[in-house]
């Protein structure tokens, strides 16, 4: 049912929730793991001049290490990939160029969105990406306590 699987992410808490779903789905299906990380150009374009080269580095540099975290915790190896531009936008490109199955995110990023319940990135991913979205709250500690599993999602 599930052949490719691809994980967004901007090595946010929330992410890590949706890393383990996802790698649980990828090694009940045997699928692949794609994990995604993009460098918001708009962040870099909207930083002052002086220090754009310096942030876009920064950026690409935790992007990085957001994609290489999720290697460090699906089994079997993951294929990991770093682009710039808009997130969502990317992540759409991203799913239709390997033909994933699924789209495996977080609900808030790096930013703590609190867009109501879902982060306006994830929201447009949802809204525009061609094959379902799985999207993955990150559990606070009284809701974690109150009985939830980890497995517990919102798509």
């Amino acid at each position: 049912m599930f052949e490719t699987v691809v994980v967004a992410t901007d090595g946010s808490e929330s992410v890590r929730r949706a890393v383990d779903v996802a790698a649980d789905l990828a090694a009940r299906f045997g699928a692949t793991v794609h994990a995604l990380s993009v460098v918001d150009t708009d962040e870099v374009d909207g930083a002052p001049e002086s220090v754009r080269e310096d942030l876009k580095q920064a950026l690409t540099e935790n992007a990085a290490e957001a994609a290489a975290a999720v290697d460090d915790r699906v089994a079997g190896g993951v294929e990991t990939q770093v682009v710039e531009g808009r997130p969502a936008p990317e992540i759409v490109s991203h799913a239709r160029a390997v033909d994933a199955d699924v789209v495996a995110m977080g609900t808030r990023g790096r930013h703590g969105e609190n867009r109501f319940l879902v982060g306006s990135v994830a929201e447009r991913v949802v809204r525009t990406c061609p094959v379902p979205v799985l999207t993955v709250r990150q559990l606070d500690a009284s809701t974690a306590e109150d009985g939830e599993q980890d497995g517990d999602v919102a798509s």
